[in-house]
């Protein structure tokens, strides 16, 4: 395997690590995001009718209808578990992309050794 070919090898592992944290970072936030407001919905179902339900916009907090309330948080809830799912979806793909080029990689050092081995040099330890 050449230089250029190692390097080229090196960088793409190295770019799908990169990306898979990066997945995985998203992962963690959205389930941080998930669990606050699981725990919102729940303290909006506890509300009595006459309790008033504030939404902070900037620095100021607006009165806020609680069906409305309610609404905004299902509908975070289900928006989250959308992005869920698509990152999810994304790490297994790069996971597949990643175990792929690792086959591919050990096949080139093998097809690389066998040419050093034809031509009676040393194998080199890659």
């Amino acid at each position: 395997m050449s230089s250029a070919a190692a390097l080229e090898a090196k960088l793409q592992a190295t770019s799908g690590a990169f990306t898979k944290l990066e997945n995985v970072e998203a992962r963690q936030r959205l389930d941080a995001q998930k669990t606050e407001n699981e725990g919102v919905k729940k303290e909006l179902a506890n509300l009595k009718p006459e309790n008033t339900v504030y939404k902070q916009v900037g620095p100021v907090l607006l009165k806020q209808d609680q069906d409305e309330a309610r609404g905004n948080v299902d509908k975070r809830l289900e928006w989250i578990e959308g992005e869920i799912k698509r990152t999810e979806a994304n790490l297994k793909d790069l996971e597949t992309k990643l175990e792929s080029k690792k086959m591919e990689l050990v096949h080139l050092q093998g097809q690389y050794q066998q040419q050093l081995q034809a031509a009676g040099a040393a194998p080199v330890a890659a």
